[in-house]
């Protein structure tokens, strides 16, 4: 039995709804580079979500380029996955500082 090498690989996104058209990728990369995107992701308390087609689709653009709009529901879903966990975070930090 052959037994399948997995490869890690991240992509990171920018998107600001005042100056792009789309999200926009802005790193990419695989084995070391990919831990070390997602490393200062955690770093910054970037929320990382794993989607293991996306970022085949992702890592495929080119660096500072904005995503096909064939990825826009995709991309959508995962901003609205961090957009969620930033403003759960955000309501419990609130109510830890008013109890």
């Amino acid at each position: 039995m052959i037994k399948k090498q997995f490869i890690k690989k991240a992509t990171a996104l920018k998107y600001d709804q005042k100056t792009d058209n789309a999200p926009i990728v802005t790193a990419k990369g695989k084995g070391e580079v990919a831990k070390n995107i997602i490393k200062i992701a955690q770093e910054n308390d970037i929320p990382v979500k794993k989607d293991e087609d996306l970022i085949n689709m992702l890592s495929e653009i080119e660096l500072n380029k904005e995503i096909p709009v064939e990825l826009y529901q995709a991309v959508s879903e995962v901003f609205t996955f961090i957009y969620g966990i930033t403003n759960k975070n955000k309501e419990e930090n609130e109510e830890n500082l008013n109890t």
